[in-house]
């Protein structure tokens, strides 16, 4: 059941909830404020995908309440955007609750992520961003080398994936991920808590992918000035984190795994 939280700091300030869970956050008067820590580190990612300013294609896997397609239609102006959610009882409450301005060209599509991907031409995004949860995991025809070769064909030359990816110790689900992704992409980093890199507790990571050199420097510094720091590991940090991780296949792909219940309360 979708319901939404007022933000006690900020008086139009929205947490959407999706069975008591914290899915999205929104504050309608400014819509480039990003409350979660990786929907921050996914602003960075838009940001730096293309000169400031600049009109992009985006297509977001996942629509909760909208917050990147938000945060992207006002800090890049003519961008055009289309978001893929499943729920369609969930776009009804947001776009009644939480109502988008049509300025920002969004184009909502009802469907799986993975279907509606597999008819987006080739070559039309600039940046996708894959946010799916299936109650609180990722689904697993999600996370398979197939999908991300979809992905790689709907990207445009020097696009940006951006992937969030929820994980705990040991980490397991990160790592194949970020094998599988490797397969189709030569660049990538992740970026996350320090404390979730370390595998101390259940969190999110974001995993950054491109055919291009990444702004790994640029990235970081603005990681490191989060009010909640993150940090980036790219290069042989990143090969030493992810080890001997196995490539994901559509024929042993898993959900991702299930948040202790902790992470909720």
């Amino acid at each position: 059941m979708a319901e939404l939280e007022p933000d006690p700091d900020r008086p139009r300030g929205r947490t959407l909830l999706i069975d008591r869970a914290p899915q999205s956050h929104v504050d309608l008067d400014d819509p480039t404020h990003l409350e979660f820590s990786y929907q921050r580190r996914l602003g960075h990612i838009a940001d730096l995908v293309a000169p400031p300013g600049k009109p992009v294609q985006v297509l977001h896997l996942g629509g909760g309440a909208f917050t990147l397609a938000r945060y992207v239609g006002a800090t890049r102006p003519r961008s055009v955007q289309q978001v893929v959610e499943i729920d369609a009882p969930l776009v009804e409450f947001v776009r009644r609750e939480l109502p988008l301005d049509p300025a920002w060209r969004i184009r909502v599509r009802g469907g799986d992520a993975r279907a509606v991907l597999a008819r987006t031409p080739d070559d039309w995004a600039d940046l996708i961003i894959a946010d799916v949860f299936s109650g609180a995991r990722t689904p697993a025809h999600l996370t398979s080398a197939e999908f991300a070769g979809e992905v790689r064909r709907v990207l445009r030359p020097g696009g940006f994936y951006a992937a969030n990816l929820a994980d705990g110790p040991p980490l397991a689900h990160v790592k194949a991920q970020i094998a599988t992704v490797r397969t189709v992409f030569p660049e990538l980093c992740l970026t996350a808590d320090p404390a979730v890199l370390r595998g101390k507790r259940f969190g999110n990571a974001v995993l950054l992918a491109a055919d291009r050199p990444l702004p790994v420097a640029e990235l970081t510094r603005r990681c490191a000035t989060d009010p909640h720091q993150g940090r980036v590991q790219h290069g042989r940090e990143l090969d030493d984190f992810t080890g001997g991780a196995a490539v994901v296949t559509d024929a042993d792909a898993r959900p991702s795994p299930e948040p202790p219940p902790s992470v909720f309360h």
